[in-house]
């Protein structure tokens, strides 16, 4: 589809447009893709809709926790407004998972795929593209950026966390990092220093460790600043999964958040606003996203990129006016 776009000088939204039968497009811009795709050899969408079986697949790279959830409710939604069906997967199980999606594929019918962050690889893009399947993908891929996406503000959302804490008066800020493949942790990360800059600040490097976005990843990362000779005041998880691990590696060492360590994460799920303490976070529109995919992959919308807004709860406060304890290592 990008190529097609390219190709007839026009976005990849119209290519959807006009590669679903929709009746928003100029009659020379539909002719232009028609003939493109035609020379490229795709299938006509208009010869597929008479067999289609209104199904949207949706993949993620596992189904654990509420930010599937929430997505879910999102795209659930607006297939249901669209009169589509939903049927999701998720890729735990590596290349067999990836397999059996695409052998269903082939056998079946699909409207399109919508594939969650790290699942958009390369091979899976290249097999759906040869399948003619019109794909969106939840997170932009830093390899592909023409492919049409969904994603949040992430780099605003990071910077405006961080200058929080720092407004606070925390000058020692650790941060939790995720997935460096994804372009939302690089996006995060930026927000991260571009707030240490905007302060005149220069974030200290050995402050800053990687977790995955799972929680025993932030309770690893959390427990090796905490231990640090000179630890942070304040931590930055780039998800709330990770932030409720600094909270139990924080528990573990005696360090009670806000007295003696300030948190904030990104995601704002539902359930950590019942933490103790309720949690800073940035909140990420995660069913705006999961409807706005949904659009997208019909041809209803043209993706893009959803604000993201900071929630302030109980687990930041100014640094603590007597020295902290020294952390020790304990058994996680």
């Amino acid at each position: 589809m990008a190529e097609i776009a390219a190709a007839a000088g026009v976005s990849l939204a119209t290519v959807s447009k006009v590669w679903n039968g929709r009746a928003d497009v100029s009659e020379s811009t539909r002719r232009r893709v028609d003939d493109l795709l035609r020379e490229h050899g795709y299938r006509g969408r208009a010869v597929r809709r008479e067999a289609s079986a209104g199904v949207i697949d949706v993949v993620f790279s596992e189904i654990d926790c509420a930010w599937e959830g929430e997505h879910i409710r999102g795209l659930e939604a607006a297939g249901s407004d669209a009169g589509v069906r939903m049927v999701v997967s998720a890729l735990d199980r590596g290349e067999t998972s990836r397999r059996q999606l695409l052998s269903r594929l082939r056998a079946g019918r699909t409207d399109g795929v919508i594939l969650a962050t790290d699942t958009a690889s390369g091979a899976l893009v290249s097999a759906l593209s040869r399948l003619h399947v019109p794909v969106v993908t939840i997170d932009q891929l830093a390899w592909n950026p023409d492919l049409p996406f969904v994603d949040a503000a992430n780099f605003a959302g990071a910077r405006v966390a961080t200058a929080h804490l720092l407004s606070l008066g925390h000058t020692r800020i650790g941060l939790v990092s995720g997935l460096e493949q994804l372009m939302c942790s690089r996006a995060r990360r930026d927000g991260f220093l571009a707030a240490h800059d905007d302060a005149g600040l220069t974030p200290d490097p050995d402050l800053i460790e990687r977790g995955d976005f799972n929680v025993p990843s932030g309770i690893a990362a959390g427990a090796r600043l905490l231990d640090r000779r000179h630890p942070p005041t304040a931590i930055f998880a780039m998800n709330d999964g990770m932030a409720m691990g600094v909270y139990k590696a924080a528990r573990l060492r005696g360090v009670t958040v806000p007295d003696q360590l300030s948190v904030v994460g990104f995601d704002d799920l539902p359930s950590v606003r019942w933490a103790s303490p309720p949690l800073t976070t940035v909140r990420q529109p995660l069913r705006e996203m999961g409807a706005l995919a949904m659009r997208t992959v019909l041809g209803q919308a043209d993706g893009g990129v959803l604000d993201t807004e900071l929630v302030v709860r109980e687990s930041t406060a100014s640094p603590a006016a007597q020295s902290r304890p020294r952390s020790v290592s304990v058994r996680t």
